[in-house]
């Protein structure tokens, strides 16, 4: 796949990790969910099955079309590629499908489920998010009114007192809330999935349109899950009792995400410290590469790639609040666990060619193993595709549909924060290349420490993060007027003070290269009690021992030296993008 666009030449480049690539690679396995046979995508799938399958589920709903049509615009914006556009088109007519008239978004009965028709609140943070970055992307008056209804809506159904705003269940129905018992008696089930979850989509809707009352909603939320709720712990622990889910990872780093989002919009420095001390001890009980629990008891085996992407949102809002540490935090999760959950081959997926198997609006088995290639592991073990232990509740499946949007949007959030600023003030957070109108990065990361940056308009300052492991007294910098004119002038580093190396008036075209050692370790990470010895070169996870036994994600190091060179156009849209 080439990809051009403005700011963009066809060059070489070196041969590494490209999240652009990886999200028009994804956007195969996002249009793959789709089932002709019905107006719903596909939730779930089982590759270890022989032959693999598909089944549809009660996410089909709000919740999949949310996270799809975010998957396909996000992923269209980073890459250029315009391959699934009926895809994108089919996706949002069934997010517009599930509204109600009171503007929030309804799932309908299904026999071969056990759900009812009710507005799911989990539902409701996806459509959401997926209308923000629809009117982001295209400016609809239209698109921007069912986000303020859907808004509107969501500050209507809150029981309001004097203290807290909480939702009393888990489903809003057409007639109100299931129980005034409910309502009369406080009982608010789960605040960090059903009001901490929506934090982040109201906080983005806010500072995307200045829509008031998303932010008061997310004001509200904030006291709830802070001051009330007893989610997190005072040492920053989940909460472990049943009756938060067993201490969920996903709904606990989605609430943490949309925390850390509003404590960067309001300034709330003593939010940040709340988030960063649970964001801690969450990074304690997962892997430095990034896998993490399902929760706490029964799913402590399975990862979701959702809730790595919630670290990686929160990380970004961390470290651009002044946390610089998690910069490398982040990019070891891009790096590792992101890129190697990301199913590229599928040669050990046994598929049909037939209809024969399926079962019409509900399962098939055809082609399931090509639809989903670029798909993002909805269960996974440290070092396997499939989840599959005699442990907790056992092999349960391999893909999920909120996996495989959520995992678009981890590429995007890592792609979009690469290289921010200005003019005035540049700086590369992340060692992975990317274009840009400020200026095109170029990682030969993990064969040699060296990144390349090609100004594309007058810097003042470019400031380029160094790794922790990189001996600071052997860090080299070049810059030189062009790509082609030879080995460029070395200079003595200058640093900042965020410690980052730092050169100033780059003119529009001059380069400047940085290298250091590459650092090589040995660590032994703990995953749910199972012990993984990991080998590393620079943040590159190279080799895990166990070795996986369905689908290894870490098969061995790459080898060392000059990273190989392949000819690329960088894909810029031109305008730097919200996350």
């Amino acid at each position: 796949m080439k990809n051009s666009g403005p700011l963009a030449n066809d060059v070489d480049v070196p041969a590494t990790l490209l999240l652009e690539e990886r999200s028009a690679m994804a956007l195969n396995a996002v249009a793959g969910l789709a089932d002709p046979t019905s107006d719903r995508p596909f939730f779930t799938a089982d590759l270890a099955c022989r032959p693999a399958w598909l089944r549809h589920g009660d996410w089909d709903y709000g919740s999949s079309h949310g996270r799809l049509v975010d998957a396909c615009v996000l992923g269209r914006r980073m890459s250029g590629c315009s391959e699934y556009l009926e895809a994108e088109k089919g996706y949002k007519e069934g997010l517009l499908r599930w509204f109600g008239e009171d503007g929030l978004s309804y799932r309908r009965a299904e026999a071969r489920g056990h759900w009812e028709p009710n507005a799911n609140l989990i539902d409701q943070r996806s459509v959401l998010l997926a209308l923000t970055t629809w009117y982001l992307d295209e400016g609809d008056p239209w698109v921007r009114q069912r986000a303020d209804a859907l808004v509107a809506a969501l500050r209507r159904i809150a029981i309001k007192e004097r203290d807290v705003w909480y939702y009393p269940a888990s489903e809003y129905t057409k007639a109100g809330w299931p129980s005034a018992n409910a309502v009369d008696l406080r009982l608010a089930p789960d605040p960090a999935a059903f009001s901490g979850r929506l934090i982040m989509p109201l906080v983005r809707y806010y500072e995307a349109v200045g829509n008031e009352e998303a932010l008061e909603l997310a004001l509200w939320f904030r006291r709830l899950i802070v001051e009330r709720s007893g989610v997190f712990n005072e040492d920053g622990s989940f909460n472990a009792a049943l009756a938060f889910r067993s201490g969920h990872f996903h709904t606990r780093l989605g609430t943490l995400e949309g925390l850390a989002r509003l404590a960067l919009s309001t300034g709330d420095h003593a939010l940040s410290g709340f988030v960063r001390r649970s964001y801690d001890w969450a990074r304690s009980v997962g892997t430095a590469f990034g896998w993490t629990p399902g929760d706490l008891v029964g799913q402590r085996f399975e990862h979701e790639t959702c809730s790595l992407v919630d670290m990686i949102g929160t990380g970004v809002a961390l470290a651009t609040a002044g946390f610089s540490e998690y910069w490398q935090v982040v990019e070891r999760y891009l790096r590792n666990h992101l890129a190697a959950c990301q199913l590229l081959d599928t040669d050990w997926v046994e598929e049909r060619d037939d209809h024969d198997a399926d079962e019409e609006g509900w399962s098939t088995c055809y082609q399931v193993g090509r639809r989903l290639r670029g798909a993002f592991a909805g269960y996974c073990a440290p070092n396997d595709y499939v989840a599959d232990f005699p442990l907790g509740r056992g092999h349960t499946a391999d893909v999920q549909g909120c996996c495989v949007g959520s995992g678009v949007r981890g590429l995007f959030v890592g792609w979009s924060n690469v290289l921010t600023g200005d003019e005035r003030l540049a700086t590369v957070n992340l060692l992975l290349s990317r274009g840009g109108p400020l200026a095109d990065v170029s990682s030969h990361l993990p064969f040699e420490g060296r990144v390349d940056m090609v100004a594309r308009r007058h810097l003042r300052e470019l400031r380029v993060r160094i790794p922790s492991w990189a001996g600071y007294a052997s860090v080299c910098v070049q810059r030189r007027p062009s790509s082609g004119s030879g080995e460029g002038v070395p200079l003595r580093p200058d640093w900042a003070p965020d410690g980052t190396v730092s050169v100033r008036d780059l003119d529009e075209g001059e380069v400047m290269t940085v290298t250091f050692p590459l650092a090589e370790d040995e660590t032994v990470e703990e995953a749910a009690g199972k012990r993984y010895v990991t080998t590393w070169r620079g943040d590159d996870v190279v080799a895990i021992s166990p070795p996986g036994r369905y689908r290894p994600l870490y098969a061995g190091p790459p080898p060392a030296g000059p990273a190989p060179l392949r000819r690329w156009s960088y894909w810029n849209p031109g305008v730097q993008w919200t996350w």
